[in-house]
């Protein structure tokens, strides 16, 4: 099966949740800077979840340019991201309204969990696909990076019911881990 469907589509539902997420985005009352002050936390939570969709695109893209093949099970996984993924604009907002309170802080988590866990899913649907010795697999290997990112999540969602602020620093740290395109694929271009 041929992989441009699964990345066309892939693309398009992500520019979808995009949209949705700034869609969520209320204008002040106010007509002042200050009366934009109360919306920093908002802001800051939607520019947070931006940044974790643009790597997610970023990487699946990367991800599906040295793959061969997918088949029904890649395809299946790949809805199962997406399902993830489409859930950030909900839990963005709610975190963002109520920034400080630990049940939104800790879904947020969850659901960036569940995009992990789903992300490495995918990607071993796709090296069965392409097959042991493909250059994904090369490239992944054991993937501590995806597994290291999981295990920040589940810190970060415990770490909620303690110090909320340092499980946002957990979050901020995977999507710092992310930020530059996976360089284990780009070198088997």
């Amino acid at each position: 099966m041929h992989k441009g469907r699964l990345e066309a589509f892939s693309d398009a539902v992500i520019a979808i949740i995009m949209t949705i997420m700034v869609l969520e985005l209320r204008p002040p009352k106010g007509i002042s800077l200050e009366s934009l002050q109360p919306l920093i936390p908002v802001l800051a939570c939607y520019l947070l979840s931006f940044v974790f969709l643009g790597i997610y695109w970023n990487n699946h893209h990367h991800m599906l340019q040295i793959t061969k093949r997918v088949n029904g099970a890649s395809l299946w996984a790949n809805m199962h991201l997406l399902f993830w993924l489409s859930l950030i604009p909900f839990v963005t907002n709610w975190m963002g309204e109520h920034s400080t309170s630990h049940w939104p802080i800790a879904l947020y988590g969850f659901i960036l969990c569940m995009c992990g866990v789903s992300y490495y899913i995918l990607s071993k649907c796709l090296i069965t696909a392409d097959g042991a010795d493909s250059a994904l697999a090369v490239a992944l290997g054991n993937d501590l990076k995806g597994k290291a990112s999981v295990a920040i999540y589940l810190a970060a969602i415990g770490i909620t019911w303690v110090a909320p602020c340092w499980a946002y620093a957990c979050y901020v740290t995977v999507a710092i881990m992310w930020i530059v395109p996976d360089r284990r694929i780009e070198r088997m271009h």
